[in-house]
Formats: structure tokens, C-alpha cells, sequence
């Protein structure tokens, strides 16, 4: 029995040990919803990233809740890890966690959560992803028409795409816009019911009709309602390019969408983590962006053919 006592020690005393090894390196993710393509991406390019340099990564679902996400940062906090990634929630709404962040002296960067506060870096932000996809539509409105555009601005990703849309939309005042903010969760659905609102109010043939997705999921909802109603004269836009997105431009159903290489994000943020733990208070917030790569009918296959992996995730 003394044996069987001792084995069990030593073995609760080798899983403490390695448990506290891996708090070591640990890297908490705070996801607005770990469960959306891209955020998906992101988090297996961070997880790739961190098996890469023998750093661990844990993943919080916030599921749209900035309340949620402020207590994920302060549990990750509490738990030793060494960061924490925040995954859209702006960094305005993520202020106690960030207040818990900094007395525990563990830096904290943003994807789409933009700098500021004690943000240490950030990347993905809004803005530069939704530009070329915007100006694709517009073009192709010719000025005038009608645009459904569907929002969020609990993000801010979305957020600063929508400031986007409204500056870029200001020189077509012949352009009426209509807007609605979808949930997380609940996009999808929320997504087709206000096309479904929408179209009822456009009938077909009534001139250029759009509707823009602050990011690919919404835009996909609606298309489920344009197909329900046989409506062809509609076009739809998004932004992220996830796999769904690039099937829907294959298959003619949507017109545009900006590839946004999130899996390289979420790596890239993670090979900077050590660099600026190693620099302490030296460090310089910034930003390391990667560039969108428009995606449309004529462009998709090709896209496709240069990159396998964004259709498979």
C-alpha cells in the first residue's frame, strides 16, 4: 500500500509539474466566436504557431459578450498565462481585463481589437480589409441604387468597416442604404431575415440592388433568402473570404469578397508574443498587418488554384 501511496505521489507530483510547465508558456485566446471561419483560421494559425516555439495555446468562446470576454481575460490572468489574445472585442469594452492584465504585468494584443489602452500590438483590423470589396460595389452600382448592409457593432472589425462604408458612400448620394445589425450568434439567420425584409420593399427590376456583409457570414444568410425567393438582380458582398464565401463566387450566387489571410495572422501574433515579453517595457505598440486579396467571379479559380488551404478551412 505504501507503494501504491508513493506511485500515486510521485505521479500527481510529475502531472502538477507538467501542468505548471505548461502554465509557463501558456497563451490565452479570447474569441467573439471561436466558431466562425475566420476566427477559426486565426486560432489554428496561433495553435500551429505555438506548438512551433513549445508554447501552449487555450481558446475562451466570449460568444459576442464583451462582459464574457473581460472575465476570460481576467481567468486567463489568474491562471499564470503568459498573454492574451483578443479576438475582435475592441479594446475600449475590454478595459478590467486589460486593468487585470496590466497589474499582473502580462501583455495583451489584439486581433481586430485595434491599439490602445495597454494594448501591446494588434493586427486584422477592419478598415484596410473592407476597402477594396466597398469600392467593387460601388463601381459597379454606377452611382445610384439601393444597398442592404448588414452591421455589427459590438466588433470592432465591423465597426471600423462600417465607418468605411459610411465614408465611401457619402460621394453617391443617389445610393439609398438601408442597415441592420445581426447577432453573435445568430448572423445567419438574422442575416436572411432581414433580406427577406428588405426584398420585400425591392421588388426586382426596381434598379441596382446590393447587399454587403461587414464580414462573409451575414452576407451568406442573405443568400439563402435571395435563392428561397429566385431573386437573381441582387448582388452580395462580404468580407473575410472563407470557405463558404469563395463557394457561393464560384457558383455565381455572390460578387465579391476580400480574402483576409487570418491563419498567418494568428501565426504571426504569436511569434511576436516572446519578443515583446523579452523587451518588457521597451516594447513599442504597433501594428503588423497582412493585406486582403479581393476575390470575384472572374479571379476565384485562380485564387483557389493559388491557394488550396482557403477552401478547405
Amino acid at each position: 500500500m505504501k507503494g501504491l501511496a508513493f506511485g500515486l505521489m510521485a505521479a500527481l507530483a510529475l502531472t502538477t509539474t507538467l501542468a505548471s510547465a505548461q502554465e509557463d508558456k501558456l497563451i490565452g485566446v479570447v474569441s467573439i466566436s471561436a466558431t466562425e471561419a475566420n476566427n477559426a483560421r486565426y486560432i489554428k494559425g496561433a495553435e500551429d504557431a505555438a506548438r512551433e516555439i513549445g508554447w501552449t495555446i487555450s481558446v475562451i468562446d466570449a460568444a459576442g459578450s464583451a462582459d464574457q470576454a473581460n472575465a476570460a481575460i481576467q481567468n486567463f490572468v489568474q491562471r499564470g498565462a503568459k498573454a492574451v489574445v483578443d479576438m475582435v472585442f475592441p479594446y475600449s469594452s475590454i478595459g478590467a481585463g486589460l486593468d487585470s492584465a496590466k497589474a499582473a504585468g502580462v501583455p495583451v494584443v489584439t486581433w481586430g481589437g485595434g491599439i490602445g489602452g495597454t494594448v501591446a500590438a494588434t493586427n486584422g483590423s477592419g478598415a484596410p480589409m473592407a476597402e477594396p470589396v466597398i469600392k467593387l460595389m460601388l463601381d459597379q452600382m454606377a452611382g445610384k441604387g439601393a444597398i442592404l448592409a448588414l452591421t455589427y457593432r459590438t466588433g470592432e472589425v465591423c465597426r471600423n468597416r462600417e465607418v468605411v462604408f459610411d465614408q465611401m458612400i457619402e460621394a453617391f448620394p443617389d445610393i439609398t442604404v438601408t442597415k441592420n445589425q445581426v447577432r453573435i450568434p445568430g448572423y445567419f439567420e438574422d442575416g436572411a431575415q432581414y433580406a427577406n425584409a428588405w426584398l420585400a420593399s425591392h421588388p426586382a427590376g426596381e434598379g441596382n440592388l446590393a447587399i454587403w456583409g461587414c464580414w462573409d457570414d451575414p452576407a451568406i444568410g442573405a443568400i439563402g433568402a435571395l435563392r428561397q425567393q429566385a431573386r437573381d438582380d441582387v448582388k452580395v458582398y462580404g468580407v473575410n473570404g472563407n470557405a463558404q464565401a469563395l463557394e457561393n463566387i464560384r457558383n455565381g450566387h455572390m460578387h465579391g469578397t476580400a480574402w483576409q489571410d487570418s491563419y498567418t495572422e494568428g501565426a504571426n501574433m504569436v511569434k511576436l508574443i516572446p519578443k515583446i515579453i523579452e523587451a518588457g517595457v521597451d516594447w513599442q505598440p504597433h501594428a503588423e498587418e497582412v493585406p486582403a486579396v479581393l476575390v470575384t467571379p472572374e479571379t476565384v479559380n485562380a485564387f483557389i488554384e493559388a491557394h488550396p488551404e482557403a477552401i478547405g478551412n
